[in-house]
């Protein structure tokens, strides 16, 4: 299997550049996958992500690369909204089907305290994972107004004004992340790193 890690340039992703600079650092070898044919030369597949799910889901429609993220065994990581296209199905905007890689729901965070939640996170670890690993303890960038409501994929938590809501997915091949490790220092290249080894 190729070296090479494929970040999806769909048009929504605006964190590429960062994400990518962060996988380098973290020793990772990064190609930006423009169309459906890139998906053939990389190893691992990471899907950024900065907007809307009803947005992105037509941006990856439009690009022809749902079709590829669906059926491919490849390790994938889903960044922020990348992690939350995984699933069913998402409220934003109204009612849009997502990649359905993932059997959850995304839904607007409801808590007592502002929205987007923004700033530095500590995760619980609730599930290993091999992304997670040596960063248990650590803090990592938030920036999101939905989460991803899923009670069996479930492999850290993390916690805004006394709200508990999902910070990291496991199933099978598919990683998920709703927080940004490029914005997360330390923390994040660690997890890049051990997306690398997986």
């Amino acid at each position: 299997m190729s070296g090479l890690i494929g970040i999806v340039n769909y048009g929504i992703a605006g964190n590429i550049h960062s994400i990518k600079k962060a996988i380098e650092q973290a020793g990772g070898e990064v190609q930006i996958i423009n169309n459906p044919t890139d998906f053939k030369t990389v190893g691992k597949i990471v899907v950024p992500g900065v907007g809307s799910f009803k947005g992105a889901m037509r941006e990856l429609e439009t690009d022809g690369f749902i079709d590829d993220l669906q059926k491919t065994d490849k390790p994938i990581l889903g960044i922020c909204l990348g992690m939350q296209i995984l699933t069913t199905l998402g409220f934003e905007y109204g009612k849009t089907r997502g990649l359905g890689l993932v059997n959850g729901e995304v839904k607007p965070i409801i808590c007592d305290a502002p929205v987007p939640h923004v700033g530095f996170n500590k995760i619980t670890v609730v599930n290993e994972s091999g992304i997670l690993s040596g960063v248990e303890d650590e803090e990592f960038y938030f920036m999101h107004s939905y989460e991803v409501v899923n009670y069996t994929d479930v492999s850290a938590l993390s916690e805004y004004a006394g709200h508990e809501f999902v910070a990291a997915i496991q199933k099978n091949n598919l990683y998920g992340v709703q927080f940004h490790p490029e914005k997360s220092r330390d923390a994040g290249i660690k997890l890049f790193r051990n997306f690398i080894a997986v």
